[in-house]
């Protein structure tokens, strides 16, 4: 049996943030490393320095100043695919099959500001994200994992106030309803709330307007790694990298990883 690590982590410009991928890589050495929010066109991403720290077979999709997905991998990648979720040319989506099952990497729209379709079309293309996202999973038929920045803290433990953020994007009952159709469409498994169940804080994204992200602890369980339900059981380990938020010029996210049996 193969033990396959998987870290996930929106990082905010690959290209302004090179030392703490570095750092990552060193610290953890994960297999496969998902990024997001690249921030870079494929042809000015680093992807020879990153296959000279070791992740020889990449898959991705770029765009210039926005969006941006990465799989970088030590092991062999097939099937790169790219699904338009957003439905306007944005790159938010890579899916490859590695270690014999299938992962897919996402990154979903933040939604902009007022959680209103019609007062703010951004929202309306985040909901119009998930719904197509969720007719791709219905189809599925092999074991996935599905990692990203999903954009969405689903459960009540993953804000650091309810009451507060009710009405904050990412946090609204109709996101969390799209999100929770989008998990019934495959029974998707929450590996975050399986290894740190829930009322346990559990946070991955903190705003860049506090200058100490720990002093006040205002943090959103936004990035998640997902599994079919035939394939959880196999995932012996998940961790949130919480400290990388306190390194030198960090993301506001912070990585995932997980450890899966094949």
């Amino acid at each position: 049996m193969t033990r396959l690590s998987i870290a996930s982590w929106n990082i905010n410009s690959v290209r302004a943030r090179p030392h703490i991928v570095e750092r990552l890589i060193e610290e953890e050495a994960p297999d496969v490393l998902c990024l997001q929010e690249t921030k870079a066109h494929n042809d000015v991403f680093p992807a020879k320095w990153l296959a000279e720290m070791g992740y020889v077979h990449q898959a991705l999709n770029g765009q210039k100043m926005h969006h941006g997905v990465a799989i970088l991998s030590k092991l062999p990648l097939e099937e790169d695919l790219r699904h338009d979720w957003q439905d306007n040319g944005e790159a938010r989506h890579i899916g490859v099959r590695v270690g014999g099952i299938r992962l897919e990497n996402v990154y979903v729209p933040a939604g902009g500001d007022i959680p209103d379709r019609e007062e703010n079309p951004k929202f309306g293309q985040k909901l119009d994200f998930l719904e197509r996202m969720t007719r791709w999973s219905e189809t599925l038929a092999e074991p996935t994992l599905i990692v990203g920045d999903f954009n969405i803290a689903p459960l009540e433990c993953d804000v650091w106030s309810h009451k507060q953020l009710l009405n904050v994007v990412s946090h609204t009952p109709i996101e969390v309803e799209a999100l929770k159709r989008f998990q019934d469409s495959h029974e998707w498994v929450d590996l975050g709330r399986r290894f740190i169940p829930a009322p346990e804080r559990c946070f991955t994204w903190w705003s860049y307007r506090n200058k100490d992200h720990t002093v006040n602890d205002r943090g959103r369980r936004l990035d998640h790694m997902w599994a079919s339900p035939e394939l959880a059981p196999q995932v012996t380990a998940h961790r949130v990298l919480e400290p990388c938020r306190g390194w030198d010029k960090p993301s506001d996210h912070v990585p995932l990883i997980l450890e899966v049996e094949l």
